[in-house]
């Protein structure tokens, strides 16, 4: 029953946020300050992931490709397919949700147990739409590019750890990675990557926005919003590639 009411009180949150904003040049300037916030700070995690990620990809099915049927540019190929298909949009995502979506949840959880959210409300601001809607356009439109940039460092991480190893040459592993390369698996990546970050942002907010009593309840409910928000992705990757692949 508590999940019920919890789903019910997430879409009635959400027809409010997506209201029209009341003052456009505030909602502008809190939508950069959420892509800087949001965006542009997870940029190093994002390079550390998805870098070191990609050479493990690579050198692994280097180590492991032992039969002579195979090329060896199936090294490139399965490092392509494997980041764009499920690394980048979807492990990226994973680790998104636990920076992201955890300072999300605290900061508006802090903002509810100080009163400032009724304060808000007072002065007859709309305080969904005012704290929540630039978090969910700044993400809508800021994940996809950092998924973008994950593909990237990702073949190049692989790129370098089998130049380092010897496994591999440079020719061989960039014909691996334009082998069979189907532009659809891009648009794919992406869908998934909007999907992914509108759940973290929103079921964050969520969480923060209704969290009550103290600090200690303000850092539970960040909890429970990392960890809703992952099994969220997880069930939505699933449904998104039985529609989009299948």
């Amino acid at each position: 029953m508590k999940v019920l009411s919890n789903i019910g009180k997430y879409i009635l949150m959400m027809r409010v946020v997506f209201s029209k904003p009341e003052k456009w040049g505030i909602f502008r300037r809190r939508v950069f300050n959420e892509i800087q916030t949001i965006g542009i700070n997870s940029i190093p995690i994002v390079v550390l992931m998805s870098t070191f990620m990609g050479a493990v990809i690579a050198l692994q099915t280097a180590a492991n490709i032992d039969s002579p049927l195979l090329p060896a540019y199936t090294v490139g190929y399965i490092t392509q397919s494997t980041t764009i298909l499920e690394f980048s949009p979807t492990i990226i995502s994973l680790i998104l949700a636990g920076k992201v979506g955890s300072n999300i949840a605290s900061e508006i959880g802090t903002m509810r147990i100080t009163e400032q959210i009724d304060a808000l409300e007072i002065m007859g601001v709309n305080s969904l739409g005012f704290l929540v809607l630039p978090k969910v356009i700044a993400a809508i439109f800021f994940f996809p590019i950092l998924v973008i940039f994950s593909m990237f460092l990702s073949m190049i991480g692989g790129w370098l750890a089998l130049l380092l190893s010897g496994l591999l040459s440079t020719e061989t592993y960039i014909l691996g990675i334009r082998s069979f390369f189907d532009v659809y698996n891009i648009y794919y990546s992406l869908t998934k990557t909007v999907v992914f970050g509108f759940l973290i942002v929103s079921i964050a907010s969520f969480y923060g926005y209704y969290a009550k009593g103290g600090s200690l309840d303000v850092g539970r409910s960040s909890t429970q919003a990392v960890v809703n928000s992952s099994v969220s992705i997880l069930i939505a990757n699933f449904i998104l590639t039985q529609l989009m692949l299948l």
